[in-house]
């Protein structure tokens, strides 16, 4: 059979989600030890005493961040926290991490050394050690590769599969803020390419900027379970928008569910930037991602203890599966929500 005779499936036909289903198709979990593979924010181990919960990701010059505008601390100290989310996501405590970095020779010693201030600044913020890692040369740019690390009983874990119909839908903090701020740096930038002498102001913009830059993750309301006896029947984080989150849980748990726009919650500055920007704010909350908040779900005789976290909305309930996943406008209009946040291809 000649090379043309072999069929090509574009990557892009697949996007992300749908190549890691492909990837992970031809294997099958044979371990003991392996209590949850592939399809959730982690992975979870058990060799006899406390489960260990482990997740990695891959952060690439050009994709995943832009050196023009990402200082170098600050990227350190993301990389971490977008590490720590996903523990956080699986109801875990992380512990630990390793970190893996391939430079090329543009970058000085002491370029590396305000990467790894940043690391650890979120390593002491967190209370998390560094274990490991490895360091090698890259042709082009810088790739950081982080893995975290971490644990609680296996009782107290969280999944995405976990969501049952009547369930409370809740998420942490506000939506929206993360993208919006990613558009005002790259304008910014835009400026900055078309006139040098334009010096960048953003002091104006600070929360939005700040929420792209350095995002933070939120093991205080994991910490808060803890103390209140509270258990998410599902969660997951809000990584890649509001909307594709929402529907990789009720995937995984096999319902739909509604959200009212009027609960989503946006920061005032979110509101006002998107209107600028000539652009939707529930559409900036529901597929803008890297917000790194918790959304997860809830049994409603547990209504009144999420009503005492800080900082977490009640933005809908999970309905059965044939119902599908829906938005409920505030002019009383129900719309199918689509998943049109980031795409890695």
């Amino acid at each position: 059979m000649s090379e043309q005779d072999i069929p090509r499936t574009d990557i892009g036909e697949l996007g992300e989600f749908g190549l890691i289903d492909h990837l992970a198709g031809g294997f099958k979990n044979k371990r003991k030890e392996t209590i949850k593979g592939i399809g959730d924010d982690a992975a979870v181990l058990d060799y006899g005493g406390q489960p260990v919960v482990v997740s990695t990701d891959l952060l690439i010059e050009g994709i995943h961040f832009d050196l023009m505008y990402h200082p170098l601390k600050h990227l350190g100290y993301k990389a971490v926290i977008v590490n720590l989310s996903d523990i956080c996501a699986m109801n875990a405590i992380p512990k630990q991490v390793t970190v893996s970095i391939a430079i090329s020779n543009r970058f000085s010693v002491e370029a590396i050394d305000e990467l790894y201030d940043g690391i650890r600044v979120a390593c002491e913020a967190y209370d998390i050690d560094l274990v490991g890692g490895d360091t090698t040369s890259s042709p082009s740019g810088l790739m950081i590769s982080i893995t975290a690390i971490g644990s609680n009983p296996m009782e107290k874990l969280a999944y995405r599969s976990g969501a049952k119909v009547g369930d409370i839908l809740c998420v942490t903090g506000d939506l929206g803020s993360a993208y919006l701020g990613l558009q005002i740096l790259e304008r910014e930038k835009q400026v900055f390419l078309a006139n040098p002498d334009m010096q960048p102001e953003l002091s104006e913009k600070k929360y939005l900027v700040g929420r792209q830059l350095k995002p933070e993750a939120r093991l205080e309301a994991v910490q808060y379970f803890e103390k209140s006896n509270l258990i998410p029947t599902a969660m997951i984080d809000v990584s890649d928008g509001l909307a594709s989150d929402l529907l990789h849980i009720c995937k995984a748990s096999g319902v739909g569910a509604f959200v009212e726009e009027a609960q989503v919650p946006i920061h005032d500055e979110a509101r006002m930037q998107a209107i600028e920007f000539k652009l939707d704010p529930i559409t900036c909350a529901l597929s803008g991602g890297e917000d790194y908040e918790l959304l997860f779900t809830v049994d409603p005789k547990d209504l009144e203890k999420v009503r005492f976290m800080n900082s977490v909305y009640i933005i809908g309930e999970i309905t059965p599966k044939e119902d599908g996943v829906t938005l409920h406008t505030s002019g009383g209009q129900i719309h199918p929500v689509t998943a049109q946040g980031w795409k890695h291809f």
